[in-house]
C-alpha cells in the first residue's frame, strides 16, 4: 500500500479545520472518522484486487488518495464478464461495511437506551453507515474512472469490440461529465470538480484501450 503525499495534507487539513471550530477533540474526531472512511475505501481497494487476483492478475500497489484509492492491476482482465466481476466486487464490499455497521447500530440501540442514538459511537457508526452507501452509489456511476464506467464496458463489449465498448461508455460518461459541469455552477461547486476528474478519466480510459487494441 502507497499513501500519497496529498493524503497526508488532506489530512493535516482536517486537523486543522476541526480544530478551529472544535479544538483538540474535534480534531481528532475528525481525523479518526476519516482515517475509518480511507479504512473502507482501502478494503474496497482489496476487493477488486482479490477478484483480480482469481483471474491470475497481481496488483502491484494500492495507493491513497484524497479522491480515493487506486489499485494498479498488472494487466486489464481479457474477457468482459472478467472484468465485470472485478469492477463490481469493490462496491460490493462497501455492501458488505453498510449492512454490518447498520446491524451493529441497530443492535447496540436494541440493548441501550433510545437515548445512545445521540451518543457519538452511535453517530459515527452511523456517519460511516452513509458514507459507505454513498461510495457504492458513487462508484457505480456509469462513468470512467469509476467502477461503474468499467462495469458498464464490460457489459457492452460482451456484445461488441472492446475499443468500440470502451469509446461508447467514455462517451456516456463525458456526457454525465457535461450535466455534472453544468449543474454544479448552480447547485455546488464541488460538481464541478467531479466532472474535470470523469471527462478526464474518460479520456484517459479511451486512450489506453486504443493503445491496448494498436499492440495487438
Amino acid at each position: 500500500m502507497r499513501i500519497h503525499l496529498t493524503f497526508l495534507l488532506f489530512l493535516a487539513w482536517i486537523w486543522l479545520s476541526r480544530y478551529r471550530a472544535g479544538g483538540t477533540p474535534g480534531a481528532i474526531q475528525g481525523v479518526l472518522f476519516i482515517l475509518a472512511l480511507f479504512g473502507c475505501v482501502l478494503l474496497h481497494e482489496f476487493g477488486h484486487a482479490f477478484a483480480a487476483r482469481g483471474f491470475g492478475i497481481t496488483t502491484p500497489d494500492i495507493t491513497l488518495l484524497p479522491i480515493g484509492g487506486v489499485a494498479r492491476l498488472s494487466r486489464i482482465p481479457d474477457k468482459p464478464w472478467e472484468e465485470l466481476l472485478v469492477a463490481i466486487a469493490g462496491p460490493l464490499v462497501n455492501v458488505v461495511i453498510a449492512a454490518t455497521l447498520i446491524f451493529v447500530l441497530h443492535a447496540s440501540v436494541a440493548l441501550d437506551q433510545i437515548t445512545d442514538l445521540e451518543s457519538p459511537r452511535a453517530e459515527f457508526l452511523g456517519t460511516l453507515a452513509y458514507v459507505n452507501v454513498m461510495l457504492v452509489l458513487f462508484n457505480l456511476i456509469p462513468a470512467f474512472p469509476m467502477d461503474g464506467g468499467r462495469i458498464l464496458r464490460a457489459l457492452l463489449a460482451m456484445t461488441m469490440p472492446y475499443v468500440r465498448a470502451t469509446q461508447i461508455a467514455a462517451w456516456i460518461g463525458q456526457a454525465l461529465a457535461i450535466v455534472f459541469g453544468i449543474l454544479g455552477f448552480f447547485v455546488n461547486p464541488l460538481l464541478v470538480f467531479i466532472a474535470f476528474f470523469i471527462f478526464a478519466g474518460a479520456q484517459q480510459e479511451a486512450a489506453m484501450a486504443r493503445f491496448r487494441d494498436a499492440r495487438r
